[in-house]
């Protein structure tokens, strides 16, 4: 049986602001993994705004264009600081939305010969999308959030939350400007994924 633990916690100095940082170990000894709850205010109770976000080394560390996760963490951030209350999830193992990191990148591979990211995955015998949310219950739970205002454009994410028994109530458009890099794959997810997107999503960066 997977465990879940709040194991460390301090205040964070960030460019968003102030917020709380919160570390939480999935599963024992070396293969544990580590998930990180950033928070602003006092989230105990109803309706906090929340969002749950996988990790994205390519973006967020190396500054790839290919897609818009580092705009949208920054974004979340900015939001729930602004609005001083709420919470962003940051979960570890999310790769390539559960792919992995390496598997990913074999997927881009394919990409650059012209296929989208869906039959990228496909082609590879890797599925669409096999992204594990179990942990977030716990998380929410942890920090005494009853229900969420959940920031994302994803309606399968809200699906895939409602079925762990976390009350969602209402999804939050979470808008983002993309580099031009990123259109396709911001199609693909609007067309093949079921994602809802805004003009902000198609709109150019400078880049």
């Amino acid at each position: 049986m997977t465990t879940i633990q709040r194991y460390s916690e301090t205040s964070l100095p960030t460019v968003h602001g102030q917020l709380r940082m919160v570390v939480y170990r999935q599963g024992e000894g070396r293969h544990a993994v580590e998930h990180v709850a950033m928070v602003a205010g006092d989230v105990a109770g109803d309706d906090v705004l929340c969002r749950v976000h996988s990790e994205c080394l390519t973006s967020e560390v190396f500054g790839s264009i290919k897609c818009e996760c580092k705009q949208q963490l920054d974004r979340a951030l900015d939001l729930i600081a602004r609005r001083g209350r709420g919470v962003v999830i940051y979960l570890r193992g999310h790769e390539g939305r559960g792919i992995g990191l390496g598997d990913k990148v074999r997927a881009y591979a394919l990409q650059e010969q012209g296929h989208d990211t869906v039959d990228a995955n496909r082609m590879l015998g890797l599925p669409d999308d096999s992204r594990d949310f179990s942990m977030v219950k716990a998380i929410l739970d942890d920090l005494a959030v009853t229900s969420v205002s959940l920031l994302t454009n994803n309606p399968l994410k809200v699906e895939a939350l409602g079925a762990q028994g976390i009350v969602v109530k209402q999804r939050v458009p979470l808008l983002v400007t993309a580099s031009r890099q990123a259109l396709r794959y911001l199609a693909t997810k609007g067309e093949r994924m079921g994602h809802v997107l805004g003009t902000a999503d198609i709109s150019f960066a400078a880049k």
